[in-house]
Formats: C-alpha cells, structure tokens, sequence
C-alpha cells in the first residue's frame, strides 16, 4: 500500500511563491506515476498536474497553466509542486495522488478516479 504524505501549504498573500513537497512510502517509487489535484470549498475536485512514471510526460491543468511545476527526486521518494504568481483562487487543499504503471504508459490520468493512491491533503490559503 502506498501512503503519501504532503507538506508545505501555509497561507501566502496573491502574487507569492510556495512549494509543496509530498513523500511517498510503502510502494516502489519508481513504479509510480505522480500528480496534484486540489479542491476548494464547495468545488469537485480539480486536476492541477501530473507526471507520468519515467518522468518523459507532464500533464497541467488549464487553470494552472504557466504558473506551476511539477518535479520529483525519486532518490528521496519526493515530489514538488512549485507554485508561483498565486492566485486567491487557487484556495483550496491540495493532494498527492500515485498510481502505479508501465514505463511507457505516458497517458493524461486527469479524472480523480483515474488515481488509486492520495494524501491527506495539505491547505492553500491565498489572500488578496
């Protein structure tokens, strides 16, 4: 079973940086596809990014777009999501999803049923 642990949320003022981290356990690392998605209150939830297992295909969301950047370091069992020119919209609790695959399975996972494996959850607060 893979257990995912996010770190980093926080609350920033619009036009900030922050960078998110999450650890993975429990699984091989290097098996699994990564990704972020996030929901704000009231709101299903909403795919943010993703990076497909050899690291060869990255994924972004459109609101997100230009803004974000996803990065791992698999000797870490790591993964980054950098986010700069924060927006008070981007409110919302952000996940660590994981899903294992085939190398060169380099598909767009962007439904959250899609991902088997999430975190807790980690909040974003971005004021105005």
């Amino acid at each position: 079973q893979v257990t995912l642990v996010e770190s980093g949320g926080g609350l920033v003022q619009a036009g900030d940086s922050l960078t998110l981290a999450c650890i993975a356990s429990g699984g091989q690392f290097s098996r699994l596809a990564m990704g972020w998605f996030r929901q704000a209150p009231g709101k299903e939830k909403e795919f943010v990014v993703s990076m497909s297992r050899s690291g060869g295909s990255t994924y972004y969301g459109d609101s997100v777009k230009g803004r974000i950047t996803i990065s791992k370091d698999s000797a870490k069992k790591m993964v980054y999501l950098q986010m700069n020119s924060l927006k008070p919209e981007d409110t919302a609790v952000y996940y660590c999803v994981a899903k294992s695959t085939i190398l060169s399975d380099n598909r767009h996972f962007s439904s959250a049923s899609d991902w088997p494996h999430w975190g807790q959850g980690t909040q974003v607060t971005v004021s105005a």
